[in-house]
């Protein structure tokens, strides 16, 4: 059975402004009895926890998540699955914690520190009554629940262009402005989060550029794919979302873990025929974008980022 620990003061609700965003990671890997999860000890507050720490001013979550596992375990994870978020009280303030489950990829040489003095992996089960805080309990117990992930896809919208207006040229040669540009360099951390095999895009000159800084970074060609382009004159919308969605899922299961970028009036019919939801919205911002972690050809649980 979880216990509550001197870290742990109590749930805050959901209304209640949060003072300290903090993130980390269900982290697993293969065992001889199955999936092992990782939990760290602190020495400071004698409990056995997930690893998680405070987001950097301006950091996104899900980078601080892999990098906060990173600096307590020595484990470099792979993030896959958007887990329940926590909020609690620590030290009097509303404190709130995003999860993702996270393949580890790889370990290096972990050395005992004040802040964690020992890292271990547990069995799923045994992970459950290990850990010192029942929120942390139901973060495994949530993990578990998921079915298998096979694969990750990392979907983005085109960063800025400027306005369609403004431009003489035909419309698939509308560069990126300047503002497109900063969005694009912040998309590198995420992208390079996902460690994808290949990097797909749209035919728009705006599409490409937008994984110029990471394609550059991690040394891959971009390819140009036609099923990720918004419909053309006297083509359906319907159409290019269903040919979106058709690549993904083959991208999913050929490739294992790509980033795309599409655009606007595409991505949000593609993720509407990948998970059935017609009601949702799946709007997305210039240089915004989604973690698709999918199992097999069934898309698991869309996170927006």
């Amino acid at each position: 059975m979880a216990r509550a620990g001197r870290a742990y003061g109590g749930r805050v609700t959901d209304d209640e402004p949060v003072r300290i965003r903090a993130a980390g990671g269900v982290v697993w890997r293969p065992g001889p009895a199955g999936v092992e999860v990782c939990l760290v000890h602190r020495p400071r507050y004698g409990d056995w926890s997930l690893p998680k720490g405070k987001l950097d001013r301006g950091e996104h979550p899900l980078v601080a998540a892999v990098r906060e596992v990173a600096e307590e375990t020595d484990v470099q994870a792979v993030p896959q699955v958007r887990l329940p978020t926590v909020r609690y009280r620590s030290e009097g303030l509303a404190k709130a914690v995003d999860y993702w489950s996270m393949r580890a990829a790889g370990t290096g040489g972990f050395q005992p520190g004040t802040e964690v003095d020992d890292v271990a992996w547990f069995p799923v089960d045994d992970a459950v009554r290990r850990v010192s805080y029942p929120h942390d309990a139901e973060v495994i117990a949530a993990f578990a629940a998921l079915p298998p992930v096979t694969a990750t896809v990392l979907l983005v919208r085109h960063a800025h262009a400027g306005k369609r207006g403004t431009w003489t040229g035909p419309d698939h040669g509308r560069p990126l402005d300047e503002q497109g540009w900063a969005q694009a360099r912040l998309l590198v951390p995420l992208v390079v989060l996902v460690r994808p095999a290949r990097l797909f895009s749209a035919s728009a000159r705006r599409c490409v550029q937008t994984l110029d800084p990471a394609a550059a970074l991690l040394d891959l060609p971009i390819e140009v794919c036609g099923d990720f382009d918004e419909p053309a004159p006297g083509q359906q919308a319907e159409e290019c979302a269903l040919a979106a969605a058709a690549r993904l899922t083959a991208l999913a299961q050929a490739v294992g873990t790509v980033a795309v970028c599409s655009q606007g009036k595409v991505i949000p019919g593609a993720l509407e025929r990948l998970t059935g939801r017609v009601d949702e919205d799946f709007t997305t911002a210039k240089g915004g974008g989604w973690l698709l972690p999918f199992s097999g050809d069934r898309l698991v649980l869309p996170d927006r980022l």
